[in-house]
């Protein structure tokens, strides 16, 4: 098992899920943009950013652990769902992923000393089907503008909102830290 690495991630949330499985980390967050070439699936869309965010903390600092980096996308009826931009954005985004059934991919990237290692994981999410009160009661109280689909599964939304997930319920928080934690201990 690997003593220590760099998450490259300001998420609090990755933050946490590391915390939670005792994995020892710091923190340098990556600028790289979140850009991808078009003809990519969605699994690798996801891993070539968390890609990107390594390879730029990798180049800015030259650390001397391993990088662990990550990237979540959501998709619906085959779109990449983003972070909002604003509070009608947050909205419209809930709104159409009410009473449907969606996809959350995670790809994950880690760069050892001389290789790497990638993978994606997927969690299928449905919600319920919501009012419109809710999705503004849910904005308006939780603000959730950094996250991909407008929402986080721990919040009050996935309390209430979530009719059901297939898969790992920490991808959907940003972290399919299980999955993480088997790749470092095969190191």
């Amino acid at each position: 098992m690997i003593s220590k690495i760099i998450l490259a991630s300001q998420s609090p949330r990755r933050k946490q899920l590391l915390e939670w499985a005792e994995v020892p980390f710091e923190v340098l967050v990556s600028d790289a943009p979140e850009t991808y070439p078009t003809d990519l699936s969605f699994e690798e869309i996801a891993i070539h950013i968390a890609r990107n965010k390594a390879q730029k903390v990798m180049e800015q600092h030259q650390p001397q652990l391993p990088v662990l980096a990550a990237d979540t996308i959501v998709v619906c009826e085959g779109r990449i769902i983003g972070k909002p931009t604003d509070k009608a954005d947050a909205i419209s985004i809930i709104q159409f992923l009410s009473g449907k059934t969606h996809q959350v991919i995670t790809g994950v990237f880690v760069q050892f000393d001389k290789h790497s290692k990638s993978f994606a994981d997927t969690t299928e999410v449905s919600f319920y089907p919501l009012t419109n009160d809710q999705i503004e009661f849910y904005v308006d109280k939780y603000k959730p503008y950094d996250k991909a689909g407008a929402y986080a599964i721990q919040e009050w939304i996935g309390v209430v909102g979530i009719q059901s997930i297939k898969g790992d319920f920490y991808n959907v928080m940003g972290l399919p830290v299980s999955k993480v934690v088997q790749l470092l201990a095969a190191e």
